[in-house]
Parts: C-alpha cells; sequence; structure tokens
C-alpha cells in the first residue's frame, strides 16, 4: 500500500509538472505573437509615415514645379524699371548662385549682367494654358505687374501678370504671396548639372547670392 501511494504521489508530481511546462510554453507563445504582432503594426505605422512624408515632399516640389520656365532671356527689362546705383554685386562681377529655381542652379557661378532696385513678389497663379496651378513662384517684380503703380502690391492682393518667365504666364490671373524691396539680378550661368548655358535669367535676389571666395 504504502507503495502504491508513493508511486501515485510521484505521478502526482510529474503532471503537475508537465502541466505547468505546457502552460509556461503556452504563455511564451502568445507573448511572442503579441510581439509580433505589434512589431508589424509598428513597422505598417512607420511606413505610413514615411508614406506622407513623400506624399507631401513631391506636393511641395509639384507646387514649385519650373520645367516649362523660361531659364534664359532676350535680356529686355520692363519699362520703369530702375538700375541699381550701388549694388552689392556690380555688372560684370561673378557671384555664386544659393537659390535653387531650377536643377542645376545652386551652386553655380554666375555673371552680374544687370542689377535693379524693385519689389519682388512670390506669386500662386494657374497659366492659361492649362489647369495646374503653380504656388509661390520666384520671382516676380514690380513692373512686371499689369497696372503696377508706385505703390508695391500687398499679400493677399490679386493681380494680373504682364511676363513670360514661364509658359502660360503672361496674362494670367494671380495671388500675391510676398513682397520685399530689394535688388534683384539678371545673371548668366552654366548649370552645374547639364552644364547647359544660361544667358540673361531673370531673376536672383541679393540674399540668393554669395561672393566667390
Amino acid at each position: 500500500m504504502k507503495s502504491r501511494k508513493f508511486l501515485i504521489g510521484i505521478l502526482t508530481i510529474f503532471t503537475v509538472l508537465f502541466l505547468s511546462a505546457c502552460t509556461g510554453a503556452n504563455e511564451e507563445e502568445n507573448t511572442e505573437t503579441e510581439s509580433g504582432t505589434e512589431e508589424n503594426m509598428d513597422m505598417k505605422s512607420n511606413n505610413n509615415e514615411m508614406d506622407m512624408e513623400e506624399s507631401d515632399t513631391n506636393e511641395d516640389m509639384e507646387g514649385m514645379d519650373h520645367s516649362g520656365m523660361n531659364h534664359s532671356s532676350t535680356g529686355e527689362v520692363p519699362e520703369g524699371l530702375q538700375k541699381s546705383d550701388n549694388p552689392t554685386y556690380e555688372v560684370g562681377s561673378q557671384a555664386i548662385i544659393e537659390s535653387d529655381h531650377m536643377p542645376g542652379m545652386k551652386g553655380a557661378e554666375a555673371t552680374i549682367v544687370g542689377a535693379y532696385d524693385t519689389t519682388v513678389y512670390t506669386v500662386s497663379y494657374t497659366p492659361t494654358t492649362s489647369g495646374e496651378p503653380v504656388e509661390n513662384h520666384k520671382w516676380v517684380i514690380h513692373e512686371e505687374i499689369e497696372g503696377a503703380g508706385e505703390e508695391p502690391f500687398e499679400p493677399g492682393t490679386e493681380v494680373t501678370l504682364n511676363t513670360d518667365h514661364m509658359e502660360g504666364m503672361n496674362g494670367a490671373d494671380a495671388v500675391i504671396d510676398s513682397a520685399e524691396e530689394t535688388t534683384v539680378y539678371m545673371v548668366d550661368f552654366v548649370t552645374t548639372d547639364t552644364g547647359d548655358e544660361v544667358k540673361n535669367h531673370k531673376w536672383v535676389t541679393e540674399s540668393e547670392l554669395s561672393s566667390v571666395e
């Protein structure tokens, strides 16, 4: 009888240990499954955030699209535009372009062709040739706006453009986004990416240029 009770006790202990081990394994498996699910959710969330950021970046670039821009010009300037008496960068001197209105522009060495004191604007408009809006276009000067008087336009003012920097720009209705009194420059330069020569480019502001070291 004692031997039988002893065997029953041993079996009971083994049964308890076995059940405990199974329970622990199940809990560990469930924990790993939950952890894997959380990691997958985190990865999906991060991917969604990256996709949204990339989409926002693409939208910003679309708003600043200058693919239809006439990068070179004849060099003619609007009537009434005043030459700067004392520009930071003299006509004939060189400067480094720090802006990126177009590919290959930033970092290019420019030759100053003209320097003028005026008010420059960023404008948003819909081209006369299509329904795709252009936002925050740089730059339109005061003398390139139809009916411009002595006083500069305030941001938010609706105007009509009288220039052809880009296809469909001349005659387009626009809204003034920003206005700044400064010196603007007409420049010649060679693009840094393709080596194309650009002549009489309009316009680069004084803050978008730096001295050649």
